[in-house]
Order: C-alpha cells, then structure tokens, then sequence
C-alpha cells in the first residue's frame, strides 16, 4: 500500500520523473525489463535512456520517446495520459537566461566539483555520512538565506530557512559548508531552530569544509513537502568580502540577505553568478544598501551553479 500511495502521490504532483520511478518501483520492474517490454511493441529505448528519464537528468521529447511513454503507461498499468501530462510543453533546446543569469541546459545536474573545488576531503566527508546522492532526493521548492556580518567585517551568523519536496523517500537534508581561508571548524556550529534536528556533523580544517545531516522527525514519502529553519555560527572572525550559494540541481526561487553593523560598512556591493567556480562570473549589477544596513537579491527558476553577493570594504 505504501508504494501506491506514493505512485498516486507522484502521478498526481510529478514531475515526470518522480512518477516514472514511482511507477517501475511500484510494479516491481527492472529497467532490463521495461526496455524489453518496449521492444516487444517495436519501440527501442536504450538502458540509458531509461536511467536518465528515471534521473531527471533528461527527458523524452523526440516522437519515438513519446511513443515510449504512452507504451510505459499501459505496460506500468497506468491511467492514459498520465505520464505524458506530466512532461507538458517540449522544453527550450540549447542554452537561455535564468533568473540567477547562469546559462545551463535546463535538464542539467552537476558535481560537487563544479561548485566546489575538488576535494577528496569532501567525498570522504560525505562518505562518512553516506550522503553522496542525498540532495537528488529532496528538490528545493524555496529557499530564504540571511547573512549577518559583524563590525569586524566577518560573518557572525547566517539563518537559512529552506522548503523542499521529497523526489525519493528520505528523512534527512546534509548541508555542505566552507569556511573562508583561516577558517576554525572545530569552532562552526550548526543548530536547528525549526522542524529538523541536527545529526552527525563531520569537519575537515585544512579545507576548511563541515558536512552535516539535519534529520526529520518523519521519512517523508515522495511528493511530501518539508519545511526546515537552521543556524550555522563560525566565530572565526576571518574578514570576508563575499557570499555564494551553490546548487547543484535546479531549484525554485532562492532569496539572500546580507546586513552589515553600522561601524562596518562596505564601499561597493554587487551581485553575480557563474556557472561553476572555476568560470567567469556574471556580473548582474550594483546593490544598494537600505536604511537598515542590508540589500538583498531575489533568483526565481535556478539553474546549476553559483549565485551571490560580493562587497569591497572602503
């Protein structure tokens, strides 16, 4: 019964390639399986294929995929249309704008190494929390980020306030942070103000990374939304000038603000993304302070990548 709840779930809210999983594990088929069905019709789709429309990581748009679809909604025993009215218009080919202004395929999926620098202390970090594909399982619906630098020009406190919807059944989040050089982890703390509570915490000084699991107080099944609200605190007191969210899947509308001690003002702040860190940013214009000391940038509809906000102290 479970897994049918979840299939009504999926088929009900998508996206496509939520149900579609739903659907194989709900009818007990490997992928070996389906694609033999599928020839069977006379329809050849490759195992790849099949994997990646499971993923997220593509979707079916030529006519024989389509053909394809509505073959696995009899096959799957499924109500007609079901699939095919999750998958909506064909989407945009090539490469376009998105509201963080970084350019990607819109079906694109990256590394941590595209966010992140390399790092084999990160693999081992997420290792250790058997979390390296844990963020596929939650997609970020809304996600709302305040900075707090204090008059020694470091960041004293950031909140994150962060609303997600469960692609796979999964009962925790792991965050992933990186100090600025000079960085103490042994000195980060993480802690949960709302619905979540935190786990294991894991922490690398010399790349100055910390991985930690915040937990559900539920497994949520696919489809369910959770709501989560967690402090990170790194008493370092290194200066920064800058600060980035990376996302390495797409996500819905994401919100930062940064404010600043009135004895610690900064002389210019912009805003900007890049595809990944190692590439050229995008400089998305000047941001002015308001009369609380803070500014503030809005992303809708985002793309893998890099976005934030970076200021020049006077």
């Amino acid at each position: 019964m479970s897994d049918d709840r979840e299939l009504r779930v999926a088929l009900r809210e998508g996206p496509f390639h939520v149900a579609l999983r739903a659907a194989v594990e709900a009818r007990g088929l490997t992928l070996d399986r389906l694609r033999h069905r599928l020839e069977e019709r006379g329809l050849r789709v490759g195992m790849t294929s099949l994997s990646y429309w499971q993923q997220g990581l593509r979707r079916p748009e030529r006519p024989e995929s389509l053909r394809a679809v509505r073959a696995l909604e009899e096959i799957l025993i499924l109500p007609p249309r079901s699939l095919m009215g999750l998958l909506g218009p064909p989407r945009p080919r090539g490469r376009g704008q998105n509201g963080g202004g970084t350019s990607v395929p819109i079906s694109a999926a990256v590394p941590y190494a595209t966010i992140l620098e390399p790092s084999r202390a990160l693999s081992a970090l997420l290792q250790d929390l058997d979390g390296s594909a844990d963020d596929r399982r939650l997609h970020i619906s809304g996600m709302y980020e305040t900075l707090q630098i204090g008059p020694d020009r470091s960041v004293v406190r950031r909140e994150t306030l962060q609303v997600m919807r469960a692609q796979e059944a999964t009962d925790r989040h792991i965050i992933v942070y990186r100090g600025d050089l000079g960085c103490d982890v042994e000195r980060v703390r993480i802690r949960a103000l709302e619905d979540c509570r935190v786990g294991r915490v894991r922490r690398d000084g010399p790349t100055a990374l910390v991985a930690a699991e915040l937990l559900f107080d539920r497994r949520l099944r696919v489809g369910e939304t959770q709501v989560i609200r967690y402090e990170l605190a790194d008493p370092s007191g290194v200066e920064t000038t800058e600060y980035e969210r990376g996302f390495r899947f797409p996500a819905g509308q994401y919100t930062l603000r940064v404010s600043f001690a009135a004895s610690a003002l900064p002389a210019g702040i912009r805003r900007f993304s890049r595809h990944d860190h190692a590439a050229e940013e995008h400089d998305h214009g000047e941001l002015t302070l308001n009369a609380h000391h803070a500014v503030h940038l809005v992303a809708d509809s985002l793309r893998p990548g890099l976005i934030g906000i970076r200021w020049n102290w006077p």
